[in-house]
This record gives structure tokens, C-alpha cells and sequence, in this order.
């Protein structure tokens, strides 16, 4: 089992968006950056934990959890000539684009603010805390362990 963390503006789509999902399950979709596809199409699978970040907002934060109910598939958005991640060099057979869908687990009692996270010494290897703008990257087994620890 791996980790990982999921950013998503919350005006966009939010931990509460995804628990009012039919039985708490959401697509995570509209990945453009090709590192973060690389995640979801070559490493997150089914099973994986999911720390919920909420970016963009007054207050970058944590705030709760979820998990991959299912692995990486053709992101349908790319196909769609209406929607804002059309991609006209998507094919069936050669789709660019990917995505997973989570199901809700949990929030937070309190939001992990980023500027907490970036005082803690423990999680100063973190993506988060180097690699900022990544909207889908990986945690370490430690690193859920406290975070989890301190979102409780």
C-alpha cells in the first residue's frame, strides 16, 4: 500500500464535494501536469490512502482523508470537445490523460495548515514541503503515520 496526497481547490471540488459523492466515491480527473499523470497512471493503484489538501484558498490545508477505490483509467474529460480539459491529441488508443476514483474516509478535526506542516522537522522531506505545486504526490508511510496523528 502507498500514500499519497491529493491537492484540489475547494471552490472546485472539496473533501465535502466527495462526501456527498453516491456512496462517498468521486472521479479524480482534470490532471494536466505530467508528472502528476505519471503517479496516477504508473504508481497510485487500488487500496492506496489518500491525504485530501485543499489548495488555493485562504488557508492551504490538509483536512481529511480518502482511499483508491479504483486505479488509473482514461480521464473521459479529454474526449469531451465541451469540457475545459478537451485535449484534441487524446485518442481512444492513445489516451495522454488519467484519473482514479477515491471514496471519502474521513476529515480532519482540525485542517492541517501548510505552515504548520512546513515547522515540523519530522516532515521536512516532504513533497509538500520541496515540490509545493504538484497537485498529486507521494507521502511516506511515516509521514501519513504523523500526519494522521496530527489532523486527529
Amino acid at each position: 500500500m502507498s500514500y499519497w496526497l491529493f491537492k484540489s481547490e475547494p471552490d472546485e471540488y472539496s473533501l465535502d464535494d466527495l462526501k456527498a459523492e453516491p456512496g462517498h466515491v468521486g472521479r479524480w480527473d482534470g490532471i494536466r501536469n505530467y508528472q502528476a499523470r505519471n503517479f496516477l497512471r504508473d504508481e497510485v493503484e487500488e487500496g492506496d490512502g489518500v491525504l485530501f489538501y485543499h489548495s488555493a484558498c485562504k488557508v492551504p490545508a490538509i483536512v481529511g482523508t480518502a482511499q483508491v477505490v479504483r486505479a488509473a483509467y482514461p480521464d473521459p474529460a479529454q474526449f469531451d470537445p465541451e469540457s475545459k480539459y478537451f485535449d484534441p491529441k487524446a485518442t481512444a488508443e492513445k489516451p495522454r490523460w488519467f484519473c482514479v476514483d477515491i471514496r471519502w474516509q474521513s476529515e480532519f478535526a482540525r485542517p492541517l495548515p501548510l505552515k504548520e506542516i512546513k515547522q515540523n522537522p519530522a516532515l521536512a522531506e516532504m513533497v509538500l514541503v520541496k515540490q509545493g505545486r504538484l497537485s498529486i504526490q507521494p507521502v511516506s508511510e511515516s509521514e501519513w503515520r504523523l500526519l494522521l496523528k496530527l489532523g486527529a
